[in-house]
């Protein structure tokens, strides 16, 4: 295998493969394929939010029906939908990688999250394109607690529908930073969806805790690049005297909606991971501390019986 380069960061150039996979699946060349809002399938606001009421109604509606019903099992389902997700998170990142790489070392980060020769090329924005359709895919996360009659939480529910509309509002609005949030993204699904595939199998992975944390880290670093170009891209239009680096492409619309659905991410995840696992400190604390004063215990009896 050739050694990695910028322009092949992997060894061998993705993108060719990947163009003739697409051409022998759908006889389209992705040379061909332009955005089109309100014309490329489900690029509607119409469209998206009566997918999204749907997916609501169905899942709300699923959990009632399932309240006096047997729970499924749906292990073989539930296992080939997750290696499905982890194969498709990891292809995606692989191409985004390939795409971005040899525009951030050779014009670097401003460039790549501002310009649209940098974060809007035509293969980003099939790549943008092919992102937000799994999002419907994710969707069938939900569909599965549902009829496993596990329990549906407001984190859970309001992630998946909001991460859809995001996806939508970003792909229409042509921000140039979505790269940022999508590869980190794709990099979080790439692991979380293969431990849900090896818990499905019956694999014991000790590491669930930390894929949480990874969340976490991944909304501070997408807020701390959505904020600035959305600052810098008002600054640039309505406060030229204030310090800025100039416009960043994108709606404001778009940028507004992803200031505010990627900080509630962030405020929800580190809510969750308090509630899941810190609460569960005292009671190891509480229990080593028991433990130490019985061993304390029978060394003090062995003492007086000698």
């Amino acid at each position: 295998m050739p050694a990695p380069t910028l322009d092949r960061p992997f060894g061998v150039h993705l993108w060719p493969h990947f163009s003739k996979a697409v051409t022998t699946l759908t006889g389209k060349s992705p040379a061909d394929f332009q955005l089109v809002p309100g014309v490329t399938p489900m690029t509607t606001l119409q469209g998206t939010i009566a997918s999204l009421a749907t997916y609501y109604v169905v899942i709300l509606g699923g959990r009632q029906l399932m309240k006096d019903r047997p729970a499924f099992k749906l292990q073989t389902p539930f296992i080939i939908h997750n290696f499905i997700l982890t194969a498709i998170s990891g292809i995606l990142l692989a191409l985004f990688i390939e795409q971005i790489l040899p525009t951030l070392f050779q014009d670097g980060v401003l460039h790549a999250i501002c310009d649209a020769r940098g974060g809007w090329t035509d293969e980003l924005v099939l790549l943008y394109y092919l992102n937000y359709l799994t999002k419907y895919l994710e969707l069938a996360d939900t569909v599965f607690l549902v009829l496993k009659k596990k329990p549906l939480t407001f984190l859970h529910t309001y992630h998946h529908g909001a991460t859809a509309l995001l996806c939508y509002v970003e792909l229409v609005g042509r921000t140039s930073v979505s790269w940022v949030p999508i590869t980190l993204n794709l990099t979080v699904h790439v692991v979380m969806y293969w431990y849900y595939f090896q818990s499905a199998r019956g694999i014991k992975i000790w590491w669930k805790q930390y894929i949480t944390i990874l969340q976490i880290a991944q909304f501070v670093i997408d807020i701390g690049f959505i904020y600035f170009a959305s600052y810098t891209y008002f600054a640039s239009t309505y406060f030229p005297w204030a310090p800025n680096k100039g416009h960043c492409m994108g709606e404001e619309y778009a940028a507004g909606c992803g200031v505010f659905i990627i900080s509630s991410y962030l405020l929800l995840f580190i809510s969750f991971y308090l509630t899941t696992y810190k609460r569960s400190a005292p009671r190891f604390y509480s229990q080593a501390s028991r433990v130490v004063a019985a061993g304390k215990s029978g060394m003090e009896r062995r003492e007086k019986a000698v």
